[in-house]
């Protein structure tokens, strides 16, 4: 057990932060020892490197992390509707044409990729609505993703996920730490896999342009 100054050395969060944390009910209360006095675990740490994935890197809202943190804490709730419920808070707020007959199409079609590929998606899954908007935006740029692309961004996700994610989660532990490894895998190798693209961007365009940075 620990202080909260110690806390906050373990974790490298500030003790204000943690009191902040602590008042807004993302952290558990510790142990209390006296009227002024709490002692805190691992699970504490464990619990601090959960919100600043979904803060710093996420880029989160304390609204959605708070969504996140009840999942994680709600021992109801299986781990895949854990993980839908990361998911749903990352995924940003599509606004929908019901009525337009080019959203229906790309809907249409992202639908169409996801039952082609065998993936089990909840049929109101933000995600789909997601794919459908990036498919009519880069239709409308004139840039219209055909299917061979979208398969191969496909394959890169499918890899990703199960060699470095599903397959990471320490499933034979507490659960409370397979949910936020899971919570946490999500976040980060989602961010991850999207820098590493840009990154690859880059050296793809100096190879093509001429140019050399050595």
């Amino acid at each position: 057990m620990m202080r909260i100054s110690q806390l906050s050395t373990a974790s490298r969060v500030p003790i204000p932060t943690i009191k902040y944390y602590l008042r807004e009910g993302l952290l558990p209360a510790g142990e209390q020892t006296s009227a002024t006095r709490a002692e805190y675990g691992e699970r504490h740490v464990r619990r601090l490197r959960l919100i600043r994935a979904l803060l710093e890197v996420g880029r989160l809202p304390i609204a959605s992390i708070r969504k996140v943190i009840a999942a994680v804490d709600d021992e109801n709730l299986s781990m895949h509707h854990v993980l839908g419920t990361a998911h749903y808070a990352i995924a940003p707020v599509v606004e929908l044409h019901a009525a337009d007959e080019e959203w229906t199409r790309a809907r249409a079609e992202a639908d169409g990729l996801i039952g082609d590929l065998g993936w089990q998606v909840d049929p109101d899954a933000p995600t789909r609505d997601e794919l459908a908007q990036a498919i009519l935006t880069l239709s409308q740029l004139g840039m219209p993703a055909t299917g061979e692309v979208l398969r191969s961004y496909a394959e890169v996700a499918i890899g990703l996920v199960t060699e470095h994610e599903i397959n990471s989660i320490p499933i034979d532990g507490p659960r409370e730490a397979a949910v936020e490894a899971l919570v946490i895998g999500t976040v980060v190798y989602g961010r991850v896999l999207d820098v590493m693209r840009r990154l690859a961007q880059e050296s793809a365009s100096a190879r093509v342009f001429g140019i050399s940075y050595d």
